[in-house]
């Protein structure tokens, strides 16, 4: 079974080398791909948010067999 993880944060310049400092955050597990990304849709629009650095992916976590 796969967990499905969102992290990011707000990073430094474009490159995104570098997360400013307490900017992380990490939601999840979630059981599906789906509320991954509904939570990924409001961290990506959250009041505040830079779009321009701000940066937040899904990674999928999975058992191995």
């Amino acid at each position: 079974m796969n967990r499905y993880w969102v992290i990011g944060g707000e990073y430094e310049d474009m490159a995104r080398r570098r997360l400013v400092p307490g900017t992380e955050r990490l939601a999840g597990p979630f059981e599906s791909e789906r509320k991954a990304r509904d939570a990924w849709l409001r961290l990506t629009r959250a009041p505040g948010t830079r779009p321009a650095t701000t940066h937040f992916t899904i990674v999928t976590e999975g058992a191995r067999a």
